[in-house]
């Protein structure tokens, strides 16, 4: 009897010491067997501005939860360290921490990049208004052509696909890399307007209106200067299942909700349906 009784201490106690081993493993397999969540890195920039924190951020999200239903869980997130618009690049053609950038297009941009074809800003980034200091506005009023305009000096990001296109169409150009730099130079006189598209002169001026600048009111440029979202030339499954999303939220309408939902790229499409401006359209020559 006693042996009896030993023999099934011993079971039990071989399966007590077996059973947290197979709950553990269970668990395991378990987790093992759910869809891992997508995880798409974007930049972190060292000024977010409106537009990227209350919309192009959000319609990455709001993509990618559009197609969840079919194409699984995702996270996103910002990369730890602030990094130049260069060294981004470079980053996203590397595949190197970065999944997907937001900005304007160029030729080399779409040949060095996978590009999803939709415009994130509709009509709204293929127009620029003109910031200008406080006081200057009767110098642009009697701006009646182009060739007027050009005697007008013009402020720009160095890096940006802009600045290749306004020299090309006989503009004199003042470059800056440093993005806040521009609205202190236009203050202190360095050159005489800065173009800014309509889905950010609002914005830019009620950050800057201290430094003694204004909308111009009578102008405005136009040519073709689509934001959009850009990944690894090689990941084409991110790249297909963004576009997806996107038209899913072009169809139902929540894209352009959230796109009017930005005061200031509602009162930019308000300015483009004004037609009150004199519009002077330009070579779209980047090269």
């Amino acid at each position: 009897m006693n042996h009896i009784y030993h023999h099934l201490h011993l079971r039990h106690l071989a399966a007590w010491l077996i059973l947290p081993w197979l709950l553990c493993a269970s668990a395991s397999l378990q987790a093992s067997s759910q869809p891992q969540p997508l995880r798409v890195v974007v930049p972190t920039r060292d000024i977010a501005t409106m537009a990227d924190t209350h919309y192009f951020y959000p319609l990455l999200n709001l993509a990618l939860q559009k197609t969840e239903a079919t194409h699984g869980p995702f996270v996103t997130q910002h990369y730890p360290r602030v990094l130049s618009s260069a060294r981004i690049l470079s980053k996203l053609k590397g595949r190197d921490g970065i999944d997907l950038v937001w900005t304007s297009t160029s030729a080399e941009r779409e040949r060095d990049f996978h590009y999803i074809p939709i415009s994130l800003l509709r009509e709204l980034s293929n127009y620029r208004v003109l910031l200008i200091r406080k006081g200057n506005q009767p110098a642009f009023s009697q701006v009646e052509t182009l060739a007027q305009l050009r005697d007008m000096r013009m402020g720009i990001g160095g890096h940006w696909p802009d600045a290749r296109l306004l020299e090309n169409n006989g503009f004199r150009i003042v470059t800056s890399i440093y993005y806040e730099s521009l609205f202190k130079m236009l203050a202190a006189n360095r050159f005489d307007a800065f173009p800014r598209g309509l889905f950010e002169a609002w914005d830019d001026y009620e950050q800057h209106k201290g430094l003694g600048i204004e909308i111009e009111q009578t102008l405005m440029l136009r040519y073709q200067a689509p934001f959009y979202f850009f990944v690894n030339k090689d990941n084409t499954a991110l790249a297909k299942r963004i576009e997806e999303g996107l038209r899913i939220a072009i169809a139902d309408g929540s894209f352009d909700a959230l796109l009017m939902s930005i005061p200031a790229f509602k009162r930019g499409q308000e300015e483009l349906d004004n037609h009150q401006r004199r519009i002077f359209t330009l070579e779209e020559n980047y090269n």
